[in-house]
């Protein structure tokens, strides 16, 4: 058989992966093993008032609607005796363009392998760290289009590269952690990423980033309580452009279930100690209402407070409609008060004039495969 090589590009890279998919599960069901593809489609219309260049917006979000929209393939292999290998890679992408998020990567989100054991698991590679994995069942809106992002873009993208982690599940007790030899990569690396220059040769703390995590959940109930400290690096983008400075955010959450309903809420302080030192909070509760199997409510009141500067307080509301198991159809609400310093927008990766309250609403669709 005669083969032609070709300059292969990045689209022709995704089809490729996706097409062999089937095969691979196809092959690998004689070792026990399985290959998914999986993922979520989500967009919608979304308009929001008092913008930072004045006037208001009217369109389709990039960043998320009320969850971003990704694929992924994730491989488990089956070895005996409690013990499993996994893989995952997952791509996140803009419905409005087709466009690669997570600043062009081919699998943003996650790249990663693994063995997981009765032991808990261990994870090699690009991952979810532990301020992601700690807001899970408390943050009742989660990476939605109004949301806590607005106030920390870090949070719902909390994922480190080159990064060893650690998942342990014992009974209700959840133990984990990260640790990151270069947090992010040089270059266009993606949301909140500052640019450092990954793994620094000869350098012991440049890039470094560590995350630890204790969760507890009762049948009705759960707490949970996190610690993340990323170093930055020469070069890097402000505030941590130098090995010396520090970013440390520490995260207490609780949730209750109580018939119908969720109640979560949690609070969060961001330290940063650099060229100048900066502090903040962000409290919240909220609470979810299943009305039906198809229906559901979701409410959250967030509060803001940057230390000797501004402090803002958002609101959001959200209805969900279940079409089938695998179509939703929502509509996000949400309101932001700024203080006269305030310059908080209520839509993430949207903008909004300082001092100035913003409105904004979105109607959106999310299928899952």
């Amino acid at each position: 058989m005669k083969v032609t090589r070709t300059r292969t590009t990045v689209s022709t890279a995704l089809l490729a992966i996706i097409g062999a998919t089937a095969a691979l599960g196809a092959a690998s069901a004689h070792a026990q093993s399985s290959v998914t593809l999986y993922g979520i489609v989500d967009t919608g219309v979304q308009y929001y008032n008092n913008a930072a260049g004045g006037g208001s917006v009217v369109g389709m979000p990039t960043l998320t609607g009320e969850v971003p929209s990704r694929f992924g393939l994730r491989g488990v292999e089956d070895l005996g005796g409690g013990y499993k290998t996994f893989f995952v890679l997952e791509n996140g992408f803009a419905v409005n363009s087709g466009a690669l998020n997570y600043g062009g990567r081919l699998f943003g989100r996650q790249a990663n392998v693994g063995v997981s054991s009765p032991y808990g698991a261990l994870t090699l590679g690009r991952q979810m760290n532990m301020s992601m994995y700690v807001l899970q069942n408390a943050d009742v809106i989660g990476p939605s289009i109004h949301s806590m992002a607005s106030f920390d873009s870090y949070l719902p993208n909390a994922r480190s590269d080159n990064a060893a982690g650690y998942l342990g599940k014992f009974g209700g007790l959840t133990v984990g952690g990260t640790y990151s030899t270069g947090r992010d990569a040089a270059g266009p690396a993606g949301p909140s990423a500052t640019n450092c220059a990954g793994n620094v040769a000869g350098d012991p703390v440049a890039c470094r980033q560590y995350t630890m995590m204790l969760a507890y959940d009762a049948a009705q109930f759960g707490v949970a309580a996190s610690y993340d400290v990323m170093r930055g690096g020469t070069g890097a983008s402000a505030p941590l452009s130098n090995p010396a400075y520090t970013d440390t955010r520490t995260i207490v959450d609780a949730y209750a279930n109580i018939g119908p309903a969720k109640i979560g809420g949690g609070w969060i302080r961001r330290n940063t100690s650099a060229a100048a030192h900066s502090q903040s909070d962000i409290y919240f509760v909220g609470a979810t209402y299943h009305a039906s199997a198809a229906l559901s409510f979701d409410a959250q009141v967030l509060r803001y407070l940057l230390r000797e500067t501004s402090d803002s307080t958002l609101f959001v509301g959200r209805v969900n409609y279940l079409l089938s198991k695998r179509t939703t159809v929502y509509t996000s609400v949400g309101y932001m008060e700024n203080s006269s310093r305030g310059a908080a927008a209520v839509a993430a990766g949207g903008s909004v004039g300082t001092g100035q309250n913003q409105l904004g609403v979105m109607a959106g669709i999310q299928q899952r495969f």
